[in-house]
């Protein structure tokens, strides 16, 4: 089940707040811009990539701009696949933000790059000597955009896990199974870089994890039953009107239930159907002739 609006966090009421937040169409613009610098890649033997790319002892060497960039490296050097990638990423971009908004869309990216700057930076710093033996070694990348675009495709099958979609285009899988499948590829990384001494990469995907269950939170709270959903104002409590018609009943003469509209009794019909409307103002009762028949009634 999907809970849309029953969740009014401070990310919600933010979002609220502000629905002007944000870029429309955001991931258009990140899957046109990893084109572009393939292409420029090309040209350029790489080198752009090299320019954009996270990595903490350039950064710290004035290149602060590798904080943000990082997001429109391709995250692969073949164009089949980097072009599949960039089309699957913004089409699970597109649902998202056509099921959070805009605002609330965007909001969750930029907290993904936030997070994964800090904590990447931090997390370098904590084996920095490491940092610098691969830095002298040539190596001079860290992809945190796939793991930052992974996050979408994890909340995309948490909302919608039952959807199938088509593994390179032929093989059949629902949602929730093809995340699982990336998420013990994710581990299986982790696990080499702890074997091989290099934990600090092993701890980077853990930013993009963090935003996902700060923005899913909510869904997995009322899945797992840590919190209430709220009830919608519309619906009638069924429990408290008919404590209301009980206490009634011995008011009015032992009838249950009486129409707003003609007054017709469960007493002068007792196979007569009556019900709350959902609309009304108030805990008013209609026949079956009139439940779908009658004007609401308002307060204001």
């Amino acid at each position: 089940m999907i809970y849309r609006n029953d969740h009014y966090g401070p990310i919600d009421r933010f979002c609220s707040k502000h629905p002007r937040f944000g870029v429309p169409n955001l991931m258009l613009y990140i899957a046109i811009a990893q084109v572009a610098v393939f292409f420029l890649d090309l040209f350029a033997r790489g080198m752009f990539s090299s320019l954009l790319s996270f990595w903490a002892p350039d950064i710290l060497r004035g290149q602060v701009w590798r904080l943000v960039t990082f997001v429109v490296v391709p995250n692969s050097s073949n164009p089949f696949y980097l072009l599949l990638g960039c089309y699957f990423y913004y089409w699970i971009g597109a649902m998202l933000e056509r099921e959070w908004g805009t605002a609330k869309f965007s909001l969750f990216y930029l907290c993904g790059i936030v997070l994964s700057a800090v904590l990447a930076m931090a997390f370098s710093l904590m084996q920095w000597d490491l940092m610098l033996a691969l830095d002298r070694a040539g190596l001079s990348a860290v992809n945190l955009a796939y793991y930052l675009n992974l996050s979408i495709f994890l909340i995309i099958a948490t909302l919608y896990g039952e959807t199938q979609v088509l593994l390179m285009f032929i093989i059949p899988i629902k949602m929730k199974w093809a995340a699982l499948i990336d998420v013990v590829l994710i581990l299986v990384d982790v696990i080499q870089y702890v074997q091989m001494g290099w934990w600090v990469f092993a701890l980077f995907p853990l930013a993009s994890f963090i935003n996902f269950f700060l923005f899913t939170w909510p869904v997995w709270s009322m899945k797992l039953g840590f919190a209430r959903r709220r009830a919608d104002p519309q619906v009638i409590n069924f429990k408290r009107a008919q404590k209301q018609a009980q206490k009634k009943a011995k008011e009015t003469g032992g009838y249950l239930h009486k129409c707003a509209v003609c007054g017709l009794t469960d007493q002068d019909d007792p196979s007569m159907e009556f019900r709350y409307c959902s609309k009304c103002d108030g805990y008013y009762c209609y026949c079956a002739n009139h439940i779908n028949n009658h004007i609401h009634i308002r307060n204001d």
